[in-house]
C-alpha cells in the first residue's frame, strides 16, 4: 500500500532523497579538493564521479541525473575547477549519464553484486561516450577538432586510476549502504 501525501507536501521518502542528493552534491564539491592534494594522481581518480554514481544508485535516476549535471557546473562557477568551457559543460553530460543509468537500472534490476558491477561498468562506458560526444560537439562549435586520440586519452588513459578506484570502491559502498538501510532508490 502506498502512502499519499497532501498536495504541496513532501513525503518522508522524497525528503530523504532530497537530503541525500544535497549531501552527494556537497561531497562532489569537496572531494576533488581533497584528492587534488595528491598531485600525481588526484585528478586521475575522477573524484566527482564517486558521489554522482552513489547518488544514482542510492537516490534514483532523477536525483543522480540532477546531481551529475549540476556538480561540475557548480564547481566551475564557484571554484573555477574544472574550467567551465569546455571541460565542465562536457563533464555535466557525462556525470548526468552516470546518475541516470545507475539510478534507473538499480531501481528495476535485482540488487545482486554481478548486476551492480554490470550496471556500474555500463554506466561508466556510456558516460564516457556521452562525454566524448559532448566534447566533440562543443569543440566543433568552437571551431576546434576533437580527435579519437583526444577521446581515448581523456576518457580512458588519463582516467585509469579512477576507473580502477570506482570499480573497487563503488560496489563496496553501495552494498554497505544498502545493508545499513540508506538506499532511497525505490518507488513510492
Amino acid at each position: 500500500m502506498t502512502r499519499r501525501t497532501a498536495p504541496g507536501r513532501l513525503s518522508s521518502l522524497q525528503t530523504r532523497r532530497m537530503i541525500y542528493a544535497a549531501m552527494y552534491l556537497a561531497i562532489a564539491m569537496v572531494l576533488p579538493v581533497i584528492t587534488g592534494n595528491i598531485p600525481e594522481i588526484g585528478k586521475a581518480l575522477c573524484p566527482m564521479h564517486i558521489p554522482v554514481l552513489l547518488c544514482g544508485f542510492m537516490c534514483g535516476w532523477p536525483w543522480g541525473l540532477a546531481v551529475g549535471f549540476v556538480a561540475p557546473l557548480l564547481r566551475a562557477v564557484t571554484i573555477g575547477m574544472p574550467p567551465l568551457f569546455p571541460e565542465a559543460v562536457a563533464m555535466a553530460f557525462e556525470l548526468a549519464a552516470y546518475g541516470f543509468i545507475t539510478g534507473a537500472a538499480w531501481r528495476v534490476l535485482p540488487h545482486k553484486l554481478p548486476i551492480l558491477y554490470g550496471t556500474l561498468v555500463f554506466a561508466m562506458v556510456t558516460g564516457r561516450l556521452v562525454w566524448g560526444i559532448a566534447r566533440a560537439a562543443i569543440m566543433g562549435i568552437a571551431g576546434n577538432a576533437f580527435t579519437l586520440e583526444m577521446f581515448l586519452a581523456g576518457a580512458v588513459l588519463e582516467a585509469i586510476p579512477g576507473i580502477i578506484l570506482h570499480i573497487v570502491l563503488i560496489p563496496l559502498l553501495v552494498m554497505a549502504m544498502e545493508r545499513a538501510g540508506l538506499s532511497v532508490n525505490e518507488t513510492e
